[in-house]
């Protein structure tokens, strides 16, 4: 798990995080800790930047979407951007991107939130 991230830095209304790593029934626990603080530090907007996501399965996206669920009842807004195409296959077949706003490119979520 040496290689797994979350980095943050704040532009204008956004924080943006960077999660690098594989997202799946291992990692889970860890980046379920680190969403859960980052939606602590009370941001109105988060945007995930998800591009150095190298692996996502079934458990990843359930750390995703309790993020995304623990962001609305924070009151906080919370994204997703420069998603891999494998993710994204996963996001549209489950329907999750019904839920999940996802955006090209984090400058791109900025700009709709006022970065």
């Amino acid at each position: 798990m040496a290689d797994l991230s979350v980095e943050t830095i704040a532009v204008g209304r956004c924080l943006i995080a960077r999660v690098s790593g594989e997202m799946d029934y291992v990692t889970k626990p860890w980046f379920h800790r680190q969403f859960k603080e980052l939606i602590a530090r009370g941001g109105r907007f988060i945007v995930l930047d998800l591009s150095g996501v190298s692996f996502c399965d079934s458990a990843g996206l359930n750390v995703l979407l309790g993020a995304w669920k623990q962001a609305n009842a924070s009151g906080a807004v919370l994204v997703l951007a420069c998603v891999p195409e494998p993710l994204g296959r996963i996001l549209e077949m489950t329907g999750a991107n019904q839920l999940l706003r996802v955006y090209d490119t984090v400058a791109e979520a900025e700009a709709v939130f006022g970065g």
